[in-house]
């Protein structure tokens, strides 16, 4: 089973006069000599460097102390998040699956070998605790492919201990620039060894590595010349395309980077995925004069299968919390019989096996048939004439299509008398209004101040009818609950007093509703 930690750390040039002295660094009482320790590392990712594109490492490294597979994912600025698992002669299946919408089908194979002789020091504080490790690395570095080219170099790295202070790095920044010594140019050792060791670059062969460093930099297959035509055509992209496809490459992308951090079950990373998968389909509806939707509409089938399966687990929690917070603020006094255990097993059995469920659709063809087509529609858009039209008329056109639905649809809930018809309409107005905001957000960097205007009231609209939304939900869970504890000869008291609460907040959402949309309809430029 892998093991995951924060790495924050520092890397700097080195030469032959080692490491100075840290002994007056603020906070360190003693400095611990280590010995030295011989490293030899491995580094693979895909023929073509996708995840060195993404300033991703995976190695498979021995000796030192903690041999085995390292996997390694950017966070910030020299911090990283490492996850780790034992040694193996391959690679386990669960780091495969962290890289596999990086990877997708291409072949991971040995890249760069890394053999360092580690000169370890601990830095301590007064109570022996370790506050850093500092140490000196001599590198040597080999391509494992194109003609094995070599490099060499020192580097002094200093990794902060766990769970220890950031702050504490400044203040070995600081003495190790009085001493002369500068922050490496590079992030990583493999990012050092990559460039010292690729081979030199000419003519046609210098133009397909470019070629080779956008699709990987872009998780791609390889790009064609021309754009697809689609309907009337509309050659490459430009005009209106141009700030369609910028918006969809950006959701293209989150559903790449999110994926391993989905698997790792990181917080709100599933919501954020299928946020993306979300905006992807509504841009495509959105803009269809823009991108044929005989192309597309099939993609959003695919986009809205994804965002069931991320949505599996997380609808019911939702609900879940909604109701586990509601009982938990209910007086004692209005608590009868076993309404709390009965909510329990309710709250577990939704959740199970929904997390399995998502990680094998995560490893299924169907996942991976998504992101290439993605990457293709990219690559080659299926453009329609609008494409090449005025962009600010082609998009403006389309938010405003996009608000008029959503108008349309709250004018018929506002006309309807609480009931059925009020929630179905007042549930699609809030489908609708999520539209046209990703609408709008797509059209921000074009419009402007209105386009921002309009996604700001679609979200406040959003919450508002979410809110209304919720609280239908709620309520046939809480029936139905009500339902099994009679069945169980068991008091349904509880559940009446919480239905009863949940139409409250329903008719505060539905008497909110015509002042918001007054003034929605008043800021609207659209």
């Amino acid at each position: 089973m892998a093991d995951t930690k924060r790495e924050i750390e520092r890397k700097y040039e080195s030469d032959e006069s080692g490491l100075p002295d840290l002994t007056g660094v603020a906070g360190v009482v003693s400095v611990i000599d280590k010995g030295v320790a011989e490293l030899d590392a491995v580094y693979y990712d895909t023929p073509d460097e996708r995840l060195a594109a993404a300033s991703i490492t995976l190695r498979r490294r021995t000796g030192g102390d903690d041999a085995g597979w390292h996997l390694k994912f950017p966070v910030s600025s020299g911090v990283r998040d490492e996850i780790q698992a034992p040694l193996s002669e391959t690679l386990p299946r669960d780091l495969a699956g962290l890289v596999r919408s990086r990877v997708r089908e291409a072949e991971l194979v040995p890249l760069v070998r890394l053999r360092s002789s580690r000169d370890v020091r601990d830095l301590l504080d007064a109570d022996g605790a370790l506050l850093a490790e500092v140490s000196v690395d001599a590198v040597h570095a080999e391509r494992l492919t194109g003609g094995g080219r070599t490099a060499q170099w020192s580097e002094i790295e200093v990794e902060l201990a766990d769970d220890g202070d950031p702050a504490f790095l400044d203040k070995v920044e600081k003495k190790l620039r009085k001493a002369g010594v500068r922050p490496s140019a590079s992030p990583s050792k493999l990012a050092r060894a990559l460039r010292e060791t690729e081979a030199p670059k000419k003519g046609k062969a210098a133009k397909g590595k470019a070629e080779k460093d956008a699709v990987a930099k872009g998780g791609q297959g390889k790009k064609g010349k021309k754009g697809r035509k689609g309907g009337g055509g509309a050659g490459k992209p430009g005009g209106a395309a141009e700030h369609v496809l910028a918006y969809i490459r950006v959701q293209r992308d989150a559903i790449v980077e999110l994926d391993p951090a989905v698997r790792r079950d990181l917080f709100d990373s599933v919501h954020s995925m299928r946020v993306a998968t979300r905006r992807l389909r509504s841009t495509f509806k959105s803009y269809g004069k823009v991108l044929d939707r005989t192309v597309t509409d099939p993609i959003g089938d695919e986009l809205k299968w994804l965002a069931g399966e991320l949505g599996l687990g997380r609808d019911h929690e939702v609900l879940a919390e909604r109701v586990t917070e509601a009982l938990a603020q209910m007086p004692e006094s209005l608590v009868v019989g076993s309404v709390r255990t009965r909510v329990r097993t309710w709250v577990e059995a939704g959740s199970s096996g929904s997390r399995r469920a998502l990680i094998a659709a995560l490893d299924g063809e169907r996942y991976l048939a998504l992101l290439r087509t993605l990457d293709a529609v990219i690559a080659e858009p299926p453009l329609l004439k609008g494409a090449g039209g005025d962009p600010e008329k082609v998009i403006g056109k389309a938010v405003s299509r996009a608000f008029g639905k959503v108008s349309d649809l709250v004018e018929e809930a506002l006309a309807q008398p609480s009931g059925a018809e009020r929630d179905l309409a007042m549930h699609e107005a809030r489908k609708k209004g999520k539209r046209a905001r990703y609408a709008a957000e797509a059209a921000t960097g074009l419009l402007g101040a209105p386009a921002k205007r309009l996604v700001k009231d679609m979200k406040s609209l959003q919450s508002l009818l979410g809110d209304h939304q919720d609280s239908v939900m709620a309520r046939e869970a809480l029936r139905d609950l009500a339902f099994q504890a009679g069945q169980a000869g068991e008091s349904s008291f509880t559940y009446g007093v919480l239905y009863g609460r949940e139409e409250r907040r329903a008719e505060l959402a539905e008497a909110a509703l015509p002042e918001a949309w007054r003034t929605i309809r008043a800021d609207s430029a659209f």
